[in-house]
């Protein structure tokens, strides 16, 4: 069993494996994982950052962020998350488990960031005992893979651009839930540069979402010959 897996407070991993689906079948168990999905996330993009900063001393901010966003992107956290085992010890709902939900890309990743956020906890908040477990997950992340993802990470794409073209603030992104069922949501995302709407998309959790509004303002940046 993996370490992440080891924990002294056995209901704080099981509240981390529990999708909410499971949660609304099952409403006598108590709470789902997102709370400690929303920690976790915060966890791994620091130790992300780190792990960067110190493994890259030559490269400047706009390519760590890039590299960061694609060793910590969904993809990227969902093998983590098999590597792991979470894919055997997921708690889902009927429909999302006959929705293929141990396959799903979306739930491992968001189970993975629950369970750093549990870990965490159970280890009390002691950041040097996640970073040993979490370290030796993104040394196992091939470079070619890390290069090939920055290259294409739509948001930090469109953050370049608004920074050579328009003002030096980050786009902002305003993100909502639109409808879905329990266990596969769905979210709308809009983009504004300096207060201007730029772009929308669409997708199961917020980071898809703000990804595919990144996607459209790109694509309209390029249509009008901004680029």
């Amino acid at each position: 069993m993996h370490k992440l897996l080891l924990f002294q407070d056995e209901e704080l991993l099981l509240s981390a494996l529990t999708h909410r689906s499971y949660v609304h079948e099952n409403p006598q168990i108590g709470e789902h994982n997102e709370r400690l999905e929303f920690l976790g996330d915060a966890l791994l993009n620091f130790l992300s950052g780190e792990y960067l900063y110190r493994r890259y001393p030559q490269k400047g901010e706009d390519e760590l962020t890039r590299r960061r966003s694609a060793l910590v992107d969904e993809k990227q956290l969902a093998k983590f998350a098999i590597e792991v085992g979470l894919h055997l010890r997921m708690r889902l709902g009927k429909g999302a488990t006959q929705e293929g939900g141990f396959q799903n890309p979306n739930l491992l990743s968001s189970t993975f960031e629950a369970i750093i956020g549990a870990y965490y906890l159970d280890n009390n908040l002691n950041i040097e005992i996640l970073r040993a477990v979490v370290e030796p997950l993104f040394d196992s992340v091939p470079e070619s893979i890390v290069e090939s993802r920055s290259n294409v990470d739509s948001k930090n794409q469109l953050q370049e651009w608004a920074q050579r073209n328009v003002t030096l603030i980050p786009p902002k992104y305003v993100t909502i839930q639109t409808g879905g069922s329990s266990h596969a949501p769905e979210f709308i995302a809009t983009v504004f540069v300096d207060g201007k709407e730029y772009g929308q998309g669409k997708g199961r959790n917020k980071k898809n979402a703000e990804k595919a509004a990144a996607e459209d303002a790109l694509e309209k940046v390029k249509q009008q010959g901004k680029n």
